[in-house]
């Protein structure tokens, strides 16, 4: 296939070569996000710490960081991040670890998944999942013809993935190790796996998951809260009840921007994992319909990146764009059923809106290599044909 060597791509990134659209997508959705966040926190931060727009301010300086990974990640050819890809699942692994040594890791609401670096944490399963996204679409790139025809090659990738689930497991973070099993399963079908193996994977996997949610007490409430939260609704049930009702308080127009009632301390985590609950009370179902199109424009273009970079015979960038594209994707759909009480309670953020200095900085980051890949397709579409060169996939 002819493709051109992405390091000697022009250094320069002017805006006019990228995809705009997608740029305006995420902007607006940030926007919202931190529209969403200073509407959803200022009532409790004020309370809590005397400063109303604490966590808005937070939000604007991860953002800022956000904005200059997302530049960095811009600036690295995807043949650099194609030969890291190995190193990058050490990366992840020593994080998902390191959170689990005693003394180390910093404990929140029963769970291990933070880790204290000087005046933040941070959450190692947002950057794990996407540098273990790179690390399998570098699988795929290298070993696609043994993916395709042997067991093998298909489980080998997925005992890592595996392992990794294992660990974020041991946390616990069933949504984050959900989230990653599926999205890396959708790059290994993406990258040409037989569809038996998948079925034969499914059934323990399934099976796995389900004794896994019923062994654990904490888990099983979840389960039995989500499937009836009204049976305990000051309980177990409360943070899907409050949720339920400031949709229901939207009707179709909404109550208006800070006319939320359900975020003055009646909805838990208004501002992180239950945002989409607050938004849609003050935009009503209009403000929905609208974020879910710019959540669904979003994954299309993405996979418009990944569609073409194929076309090209690019493989390591159409699978981890692919991937980066059904990640996001998957986790908005999850975010937005727990809120609407259609998926268990599951402790995902929103991308780009929920408040969080971790997700955000590592969306960014994906949004980054996925400008980076169109970049390069579009430079190399513009080439003459002449100056590419032939090498093997």
């Amino acid at each position: 296939m002819t493709v051109g060597r992405s390091s000697r791509l022009a250094p320069a990134v002017p805006i006019e070569e990228m995809d705009r659209l997608l740029l305006l997508v995420v902007a607006a959705i940030v926007g919202l996000g931190l529209l969403m966040v200073v509407s959803a926190s200022i009532t409790a931060a004020d309370r809590e710490l005397g400063q109303p727009f604490f966590y808005l301010t937070r939000q604007i300086i991860y953002l800022g960081i956000g904005i200059g990974v997302a530049l960095g990640c811009l600036l690295v050819p995807m043949d650099v991040w194609e030969r890291s890809s190995p190193i990058m699942l050490i990366v992840a692994y020593l994080l998902l670890a390191a959170v689990l040594i005693p003394g180390v890791g910093r404990e929140v609401n029963g769970s291990t998944r933070w880790l204290p670096l000087g005046p933040v944490n941070l959450q190692v399963s947002e950057p794990a999942r996407l540098l273990i996204l790179v690390f399998v679409a570098g699988y795929v790139a290298r070993r696609s013809e043994e993916l395709a025809t042997t067991a093998s090659g298909f489980f080998k990738p997925v005992s890592l993935v595996l392992l990794a689930c294992l660990l974020l497991l041991m946390e616990p973070d069933f949504g984050a190790a959900t989230v990653l099993m599926a999205t890396a399963m959708a790059v290994l079908f993406a990258g040409g796996v037989r569809l038996k193996y998948f079925l034969l994977l499914a059934v323990p996997m399934a099976a796995g998951l389900a004794a896994l949610a019923l062994m654990s007490p904490y888990r099983l409430r979840r389960l039995t809260a989500f499937l009836d939260p009204w049976s305990d609704p000051y309980d177990s049930g409360f943070q899907l009840t409050q949720s339920l009702i400031a949709i229901g308080r939207g009707e179709v127009g909404g109550v208006g921007l800070g006319g939320s009632v359900q975020k003055l301390f009646y909805l838990p985590e208004a501002h992180t994992d239950f945002v989409f609950a607050v938004f849609a009370e003050e935009f009503g179902l209009l403000g929905v319909v609208i974020l879910v199109a710019l959540y669904g424009v979003l994954v299309w273009r993405i996979m418009s990146v990944s569609s073409r970079c194929a076309g090209a015979g690019a493989l390591f960038p159409a699978c981890l764009t692919f991937g980066l594209g059904a990640w996001l994707g998957a986790q908005a759909i999850v975010n937005i059923g727990v809120n609407m009480g259609l998926l268990p309670t599951k402790g995902l953020t929103l991308p780009l809106m929920s408040f969080g200095g971790s997700s955000l900085i590592t969306c960014c980051a994906a949004i980054g290599i996925i400008l980076r890949a169109d970049l390069e397709q579009r430079r190399l579409a513009n080439r003459p044909k002449g100056r590419a060169r032939r090498v093997r996939a």
